[in-house]
């Protein structure tokens, strides 16, 4: 930073204020005046003239002093002052005391601290001058400005520190990027301090900038997005009007190259190859191709299109809109042994183009594709999609009704078999021959009963039986007329006691189960034998239906309650059927106006004697008594549920009392007193594994007071048991593990015979029977020990 040395001159003004009117403002008040009298031309009015005491004027500073003492600023003085020290000068206002010092007795004025212009140009301070003795002000207060000088201490700054900006590629030369604006804090009125000139350190010879406005403009043409997007410029701002010495900013401007379709498609290869089996469905994709656009965005957008080829109706192209791709798929069955290879050409077109690049040539590219068919085992096809087949209802068993055609598509030509799926023909109405296709019956049909039968044939290849396809054959009954005629309902007809000869009682019609093609055509007539009917007559109306006349004026029920009249209807189709129905005509009583009002058939309803009300009742007493005699003989019939309810409890239970204790001589191991105890015996215990039933009663055996047997004990409970019903019928078995007897031989142990001197007679063992014969033989022989 450069120091300059300044001379501060004081400069001593007066002031004269002339008060010209009463109500003009003072900007200053006099501590002393001189009075000058004289006459005015309005009446001699006395006019003052005040002098002004202070020496002063405005002062200035350089910024950023860094002197080795305070910077000497002015001097303050007023005529008054007489050099002995009597007034004292006071500074007041902006940095008094703090930034700016004055000596109370000289008036000098100095500047404490260095100063910055940019932070504040100028301050505005006051000053007065007092009487040390008596206080009082010895000058008015006066304003007085402290300007600070600049100098060049602050360099250019950029609003930004990093500027973003992009532009068209292939832009002309001179075209405008963007604009860059730095500042100086420095005093743009004050030399050239704040001159900024734009100079560009890097990015040439790409851009160029402006050095007045800092306008960035490009200055090569043609830049092409594809060989170079992104460029970096250094741009410097510079004071001092570009001089040496000034100071200087720098900011980076990121510059990018955006698209524009300046590129058309091209396919990386001229041809390409796919292969598609015959058996591929419609929509299904064969592959992908794609032609390659530098370009991004909507500006490589491609549609892709199918121009020309012998494939263009069997074959087409979509585009993929994410990955811009074109994908071949199939528009229509393929045959394999009708073509088998496809030429397809495909364009690829720009969906943008820009027009001022038309000039460089079309937008567009042709590839071609070309498409082999790849043979398939196909399942056989039937010569037609359905079948229509009409038989009549009265068509025989095995009788041949239609044929179903079908053929392996394939080169091979396999044999093929017919049969029906018997999910379609449940009852086994239809069969085929599995040779030929030829239907026949099988059973009987009835139009009446089910007119349509939808079946399906299946045709499968006898070399591969996986190869198979399936035809709907519909089969349409074709009525015969083997269904007579009958009345359309049954009919409560009656006839007046008071009737009159000719009058119509009845009108009848008909239904028939069959149809013949020209519609129904009934006739009615009187059985032979009635043809000629002393009471009623039938007329034919032509219309399929018929009116009963009366023949006779007046019927009387005592005499004939009820007659019955049969009727013949016939029908017109071939073979004709007919069928006779009888009308029942029953004789009522009736008003003038032929209105029923009772028939004999009440007496026969309601005897004499005995109203509706009473056999309702009669009924409903004999229902309730059905009910409980119901009711009883289930409760007998009713099964004994055991109380254990298992899911294991299959009624095979075993009880056994297998305890046998130490053998005949144990008397302590088994208390069979237990068996013998007739408290025990007698006592009426409920059965454990049946739910005890309060209907029955309890079963008491015979009182077996006597000591008997344990062993005829046992078989007459056995007895018991096997004869009473209420027993348990679950094919249990109670085993009370008898024994028999005692043994009437004695103790068999050896454990004695060391006690016996001599040999051992076993003679007595022949005389036990056969049970010891072979104990007899070993030891009661006399060459026993021999042996």
């Amino acid at each position: 930073m450069r120091t300059y040395s300044l001379t501060v001159l004081l400069w001593s003004c007066m002031f004269h204020a002339i008060h010209m009117m009463p109500s003009q403002k003072r900007n200053n008040k006099h501590s002393r005046g001189e009075r000058i009298t004289g006459l005015s031309e309005n009446g001699g009015k006395t006019l003052h003239r005040t002098k002004r005491g202070w020496m002063w004027n405005q002062f200035f500073l350089l910024e950023e002093y860094t002197g080795p003492d305070t910077q000497y600023v002015g001097k303050l003085h007023t005529d008054q002052d007489k050099g002995d020290g009597n007034l004292k000068y006071i500074l007041t206002g902006d940095g008094a005391g703090s930034l700016f010092i004055i000596d109370e007795n000289t008036g000098d004025i100095h500047a404490a601290k260095k100063l910055d212009r940019e932070e504040k140009s100028l301050y505005v301070l006051r000053a007065k001058a007092i009487d040390r003795k008596t206080g009082r002000q010895v000058e008015p207060e006066s304003e007085f400005i402290i300007k600070i000088h600049d100098i060049n201490d602050n360099e250019p700054k950029f609003t930004k520190d990093m500027y973003t900006a992009s532009i068209p590629e292939m832009s002309g030369v001179g075209t405008s990027v963007i604009q860059v604006t730095a500042t100086d804090a420095d005093d743009a009125n004050y030399g050239n301090s704040a001159k900024v000139v734009y100079s560009i350190l890097q990015g040439q010879p790409y851009f160029s900038v402006d050095p007045e406005t800092g306008i960035i403009k490009t200055a090569l043409p043609d830049m092409s997005r594809e060989n170079r997007e992104q460029y970096q410029v250094v741009i410097q701002a510079k004071d001092m009007g570009g001089q040496m010495g000034g100071l200087s900013g720098t900011t980076t401007v990121n510059i990018t190259l955006t698209d524009v379709n300046d590129n058309p498609p091209r396919f990386p290869q001229s041809t390409y190859q796919f292969i598609s089996p015959e058996s591929a469905p419609p929509g299904t994709p064969l592959g992908r191709i794609k032609a390659n656009d530098p370009d991004v965005g909507e500006n490589a957008e491609i549609e892709y299109s199918i121009s020309n080829g012998d494939g263009s109706d069997m074959f087409d192209i979509i585009t993929d809109k994410d990955t811009q791709e074109g994908i071949i798929t199939v528009k229509k069955r393929l045959d394999f042994e009708n073509k088998m290879l496809y030429t397809l050409r495909v364009e690829a077109t720009n969906t943008h183009p820009d027009p001022r690049f038309l000039q460089l040539g079309p937008f567009k590219d042709t590839a071609l594709v070309k498409i082999s068919v790849e043979d398939t085992d196909e399942p056989p096809v039937f010569s037609r999609p359905w079948y229509l087949i009409e038989v009549d209802e009265d068509a025989k068993e095995g009788s041949v009704i239609g044929q179903v055609v079908a053929q392996d598509p394939d080169i091979t030509k396999n044999a093929i078999k017919y049969s029906v799926d018997r999910h379609t023909d449940l009852d086994r109405i239809f069969n085929i021959y599995s040779g030929n296709g030829s239907l026949f019956i099988s059973k009987p049909l009835d139009r009446e009963e089910t007119p349509w039968h939808n079946i399906t044939v299946i045709a499968t290849e006898i070399n591969n039986p996986k190869q198979s396809s399936q035809i709907p054959v519909f089969i349409r009954i074709l009525d015969i007329n083997d269904h007579a005629p009958e009345f359309a309902q049954y009919y409560e007809t009656f006839v007046c006691e008071n009737a009159k000869a000719g009058q119509l009682i009845q009108t009848v019609s008909a239904v028939d189960k069959d149809e013949p093609p020209r519609g129904h055509r009934f006739f009615f007539e009187l059985v032979p034998e009635f043809a000629v009917h002393p009471n009623f007559s039938i007329v034919d109306n032509k219309d399929n239906t018929a009116g009963i006349m009366t023949r006779r004026n007046g019927y009387s029920r005592s005499k004939m309650s009820t007659y019955l009249l049969p009727v013949i209807i016939f029908d017109n189709d071939y073979p004709i059927q007919s069928s006779t129905g009888t009308l029942t005509i029953r004789v009522c009583a009736c008003d003038s106006r032929g209105n029923m009002q009772s028939c004999n058939a009440e007496a026969l309803l309601l005897p004499a004697g005995l109203s509706t009300g009473a056999l309702v009742a009669i009924l409903l007493c004999i229902v309730i008594l059905l009910l409980v005699v119901l009711f009883t003989a289930l409760r007998r019939q009713r099964k004994k549920e055991p109380l254990i309810i298992s899911k294991d409890d299959v009624r095979d239970n075993i009880v056994t009392y297998n305890d046998e204790g130490g053998g005949e001589e144990d008397t302590q191991a088994f208390d069979i007193g237990t068996l013998r105890n007739p408290e025990a015996r007698e006592e009426s215990k409920m059965r454990r594994d049946v739910i005890p039933e309060t209907i029955f009663q309890i079963r008491r055996t015979a009182p077996l007071w006597e000591n008997i047997d344990v062993q005829d004990f046992i078989h007459r409970r056995l007895k018991e048991n096997d004869l009473d019903p209420a027993a348990p019928p679950y094919d249990s078995l109670a085993t009370y593990a008898y024994e028999g007897n005692d043994s009437i031989a004695n103790s068999l142990s050896s454990l004695e015979s060391l006690t016996t001197e001599g040999n051992q007679d076993y003679d007595y063992l022949s005389d036990w029977g056969p049970q010891f014969k072979k104990l007899a033989d070993m030891y009661g022989g006399e060459d026993s020990d021999r042996d």
